[in-house]
């Protein structure tokens, strides 16, 4: 310490030594007067633990304390400790400040920050304590085993209404829990505007990392799409796993897709979603590689890859084209049999497999999860006066459904166009029963599908009691059931019927606008056949 204090004081420039925990110098780092910066120490981590295994010693001139940005960059690099010299006129080391992690945030933090008067009082066993620190951080947390789940800590923003961020993360847990990842905890930063280079504060990002670092989590899901700078900027800040909700949904997608046109279809949502994060992912093929013979460096790796999925795209694109015409042969083929087809469409998770297997007799896969089923099912649906028509079940949708992912199930939802009823799945037992039914709304919208007639269904009517019922009803024109039990199916089948056939209207729940009754003739049937 006095050998570089008194040196630093010489150049007029702060000195910063990285040292290992066998007391190896591994960096000698030179700064200007006010700071040093730290070199990029690679993504895997010297010590055996959480911690990196490396300590940062430096002097400060100007006789200031251990800074905020220093406590900073010890959490973000994951370092074992920050210790800083205030160096006098003479060069000799003056007071001394050192810093580390807490297993356990404490007063409001999670670091500890130690200041002497000199160093002759610094009295410090510094292989002993990291040890038992590291070991108290892993105590609490163990460390996970290769095969077993990840654990992830989510993060929202919010720049107006708090409910909707919290709502949006309950669903991200639930993606997340989907995808076989176990959920650490959450965190919400309210701000005016979001960061562009890092989408959250620096100061927050600190406290991020901090917290991954005391509960054991080795990735951090953000609950908006990151772009391809901010995922490479968090990624090199943190030297940490970071994701975002829409890959967390094209991973689920992938696991779920069975049928060959659906891994074509989450293939080709993948690749576009990879394309422009290549220079962050595959940095290491940036690098130029040149052959005998060849002309000037040769070709980069990176650019040989990039070619590679643009090659991909559009060998899977042309394969999803011949899957629409063979679609749009088999919709010809049910044209000229006369069969009208119905499509169930709703939020995720809302039971619409439960409902085509009340009403059909079928046994699709059925599981309470975001995203059980995948692909489109249908089934022939004999009415009681010996009419049939056919029902399809197709994916679910989600708020902020990837671009992407539409675009590539665009073969699919292309169905939708040619119903002649849709049957609007909604969890009436939902807390956000209101934000779903927007939700879906809004995509039918953007497929142009808003104008086709459709029968609201509150599903799972029997997990309401009373209050919430009549409440329900108040407020949402729809037809009341519990898809688990067939026989409260028969105002929904009759309300059906009457739409595809034109008889009479039933004693049965209410339809959507497309009904042309009144609005005194809904709120009666729903009386009659509240359940």
């Amino acid at each position: 310490m006095r050998t570089i204090s008194r040196i630093s004081r010489e150049i007029k420039r702060q000195i910063g030594l990285l040292i290992s925990r066998k007391g190896d110098i591994t960096h000698i780092i030179v700064g200007d007067h006010q700071r040093i910066l730290i070199p990029e120490l690679g993504r895997i981590r010297g010590g055996t633990q959480r911690l990196r295994g490396l300590r940062c010693v430096h002097t400060h001139l100007r006789y200031e304390p251990l800074s905020q940005e220093d406590v900073t960059d010890m959490i973000l690099l994951g370092l074992d400790m920050m210790v800083v010299a205030q160096v006098n006129e003479d060069g000799i080391p003056g007071k001394i400040s050192y810093s580390h992690i807490l297993p356990l945030a404490e007063k409001g933090r999670g670091y500890d920050i130690v200041d002497l008067p000199d160093i002759g009082q610094l009295n410090l066993d510094f292989q002993s304590f990291i040890a038992n620190l590291e070991d108290e951080i892993n105590r609490r947390n163990p460390v996970i085993p290769l095969r077993s789940k990840e654990k992830a800590l989510l993060v929202g923003i919010s720049t107006n209404s708090s409910k909707m961020v919290e709502e949006s993360l309950e669903e991200l847990k639930e993606l997340a829990i989907s995808n076989d990842i176990h959920v650490v905890g959450t965190m919400i930063q309210r701000v005016r505007q979001i960061n562009p280079r890092f989408f959250i504060g620096k100061g927050k990002l600190s406290e991020l990392v901090l917290r991954c670092l005391q509960e054991g989590a080795d990735l951090i899901i953000f609950d908006r799409e990151l772009n391809p700078s901010q995922l490479r900027n968090l990624t090199d800040a943190t030297d940490l796993k970071i994701t975002d909700r829409t890959k967390i949904i094209l991973d689920i997608f992938a696991k779920r897709a069975v049928s060959r046109e659906g891994k074509i279809q989450v293939e080709l949502a993948q690749l576009k979603y990879l394309l422009p994060r290549l220079t962050h992912r595959w940095a290491e093929l940036s690098r130029i590689s040149g052959g005998i013979g060849a002309r000037g460096p040769g070709e980069k790796k990176l650019e040989v890859y990039r070619r590679s999925i643009h090659e991909r795209i559009t060998r899977l694109k042309r394969e999803l084209k011949e899957i629409r015409r063979q679609r749009g042969e088999r919709r010809r083929l049910r044209k000229k049999r006369d069969l009208p087809v119905i499509s169930i469409v709703g939020y995720t998770n809302a039971g619409k497999s439960t409902l085509l297997n009340s009403l059909t007799k079928s046994h699709v896969k059925v599981e309470d999860k975001l995203f059980a089923t995948l692909d489109p099912t249908s089934k022939r649906l004999r009415f009681p006066k010996e009419r049939e028509a056919i029902i399809t079940d197709t994916v679910g949708f989600i708020r902020n459904l990837p671009e992407d992912l539409l675009e590539a199930f665009s073969a699919t939802l292309e169905e939708l166009k040619e119903a002649a009823l849709l049957l609007h799945v909604l969890d009436a037992s939902s807390p956000y029963l209101d934000i779903h039914k927007e939700a879906v709304e809004k995509i039918l919208q953007r497929l142009g599908l808003h104008t086709i007639p459709r029968i609201l269904v509150l599903n799972k009517w029997d997990l309401l009691d009373q209050s919430d019922k009549e409440k329900i009803l108040l407020n949402f024109d729809g037809i009341p059931i519990a898809a688990i039990n067939p026989s409260t199916l028969i105002p929904l089948i009759s309300e059906m019927e009457r739409l595809l056939y034109g008889k009479a209207l039933p004693a049965s729940g209410s339809i959507n606008s497309a009904s042309p009754f009144n609005k005194q003739t809904v709120v009666s049937s729903k009386t009659i056949y509240k359940m």
